[in-house]
């Protein structure tokens, strides 16, 4: 990989998909993308969104509102399933890991519509693949 961010729709979904490549080619543990914290989006305490993929598999925390977007978008996605969802109780949201065994493109799309339609990103939004 050359380059570790991005900021439209076309330039992130290859980017996604050469961390995914870069991430299989290394066999490191884990790939995380990351986005900018927006306050009129996340609120004034919530940490910035993550999406991290591991051994085939998505780990992402979710609010409520935004694990029922999630669940909606992997209808798109029917090749993916959710593998746990986990609430403890000393957390606000939901912990969601979804199988997702595909090629890297169709991956990064995922991601993609992950940070737009779920976490509520604009369109021109900026995301760094901060590990591979």
């Amino acid at each position: 990989m050359t380059r570790f961010d991005a900021d439209d729709p076309k330039a992130r979904r290859k980017l996604f998909a050469e961390a995914v490549t870069a991430h299989r080619t290394r066999a490191s543990p884990f790939l995380t993308v990351e986005v900018e914290h927006d306050p009129d989006v996340d609120g004034e305490d919530a940490p910035a969104p993550w999406v991290q993929f591991a051994d085939q598999t998505f780990n992402m925390d979710l609010t409520e509102a935004e694990l029922e977007r999630a669940k909606t978008l992997l209808t798109d996605f029917p090749e993916f399933r959710i593998d746990r969802m986990e609430s403890p109780e000393e957390a606000e949201g939901t912990n969601l890991r979804i199988i997702a065994r595909s090629d890297a493109n169709r991956l990064a799309a995922f991601v993609d519509r992950v940070f737009v339609e779920v976490y509520g990103r604009d369109d021109d939004y900026r995301a760094w693949v901060a590990a591979v």
